[in-house]
């Protein structure tokens, strides 16, 4: 008997308990063979798994995102275990694992980290499955999920490589590079995929984009509000570059000193993620608010959206949780400007995605005039 593709998809994750406290119970044993009973209890999980895969109806082979999108589940019940256990919620799970395999994820950012995949990562992959199952379009969650998944991923290996945890690093933190080798091939199959096109018709186009921006004052919010987002990455990004200023020095020591953090994931998010790839974003953004048929808009504006709500969850939980040094939590007295300034930072792009998901007239290429008469007398 097949399963539907959603409760297929949603055993998955159900595995990583009796794996995870299978493989903690067997390697504490003091016995020689407690390798090969590791090893053993591996391979069984991986047979569930495509069993599970399977049982969600060949067709879905049809498209092989499926197939990720089970797997990757089932890491994110592994990483919410790993977040419960860190926090004294559950115990007996994952305690070898991290010690061993993965000691920067004890880190506070690691920490959000797991609880980010965990929950939000996971409802991606129940949608984006479900999607799959009933045949319908999942571009758009997927762009939203590509674009989470590659800030989550740069920034954590970046800093893991560049902080003070860095001589910690293990031989399994190779095991990285085929799993951003396979976010490269999922993005690049999402880009592939067609786009849920609006049915307007060309003179509804074209009478779209005659409008100037007065005539548009939502897109003339959210070019302010664009700016605003531009010019606070602009100088977080100074900030982090330690920029001389008296502004920047009271920044760092007064309102975020979790920027200061030698962990290095806050200035690798600032500095690199931000100041170098998503204020160039904002400044392109702005471009195609103002002039028609940028038709890149809507599907990068999806990407960026996704990549800031994850980075400002972790940065902001991040600064806030017990893991994190206390000289380097953000202190009571800035806490409300501290919190408001962020979540109104996340703000900025999801408007953005949502703008160029419910109106993309605007942005769609304009067709030659010829084509549209033919279209016409069609």
């Amino acid at each position: 008997m097949q399963l539907p593709a959603g409760p297929a998809a949603l055993g998955a994750p159900l595995l990583a308990l009796p794996v995870a406290f299978g493989i903690s119970g067997v390697a504490n044993l003091d016995s020689p063979l407690s390798p090969a009973l590791v090893v053993i209890l591996v391979l069984l999980g991986l047979v569930s798994l495509l069993i599970l895969i399977l049982t969600g109806g060949i067709s879905h082979f049809q498209d092989p995102l499926f197939c990720v999108f089970v797997v990757f589940s089932f890491v994110s019940a592994v990483d919410l275990i790993i977040a419960l256990e860190e926090d004294g919620l559950i115990s007996g799970f994952t305690e070898l694992y991290v010690r061993e395999g993965e000691p920067h994820v004890r880190t506070a950012h690691g920490l959000l980290l797991c609880y980010w995949d965990g929950t939000v990562h996971y409802g991606l992959y129940l949608g984006m499955v479900s999607a799959i199952g009933q045949r319908k379009n999942y571009r758009s969650l997927g762009l939203l999920w590509l674009g989470s998944m590659l800030m989550s991923a740069v920034v954590f290996l970046l800093g893991n490589l560049l902080g003070k945890y860095s001589p910690e690093l293990s031989p399994s933190f190779l095991l990285n590079l085929p799993y951003l080798l396979i976010l490269a091939w999922a993005g690049r199959r999402l880009f592939q995929q067609p786009r849920a096109l609006p049915s307007l018709s060309p003179e509804q186009v074209a009478e779209e984009q005659r409008k100037p921006l007065y005539q548009r004052p939502q897109d003339l919010l959210l070019i302010l509000i664009l700016i605003l987002t531009a010019a606070f990455t602009f100088f977080r990004g100074m900030v982090v570059l330690d920029c001389p200023a008296d502004s920047c020095f009271d920044y760092t020591h007064l309102h975020e000193p979790y920027l200061r953090d030698p962990v290095a994931y806050p200035k690798v998010q600032q500095m690199l993620i931000y100041l170098f790839y998503l204020l160039p974003f904002l400044i392109l953004a702005i471009y195609a608010l103002a002039l028609p048929g940028c038709s890149w808009l809507p599907d990068w504006s999806l990407v960026f959206a996704g990549a800031v709500a994850q980075a400002q969850f972790t940065h902001l939980g991040s600064s806030l949780h017990s893991r994190t040094p206390f000289p380097y939590q953000t202190p009571d007295d800035v806490l409300g400007s501290f919190l408001l300034s962020n979540v109104l930072y996340a703000l900025g792009p999801q408007l953005l995605a949502l703008r160029c998901l419910h109106s993309p007239a605007f942005f769609l290429p304009p067709n030659p005039p010829g084509l549209a008469r033919a279209k016409k007398y069609q």
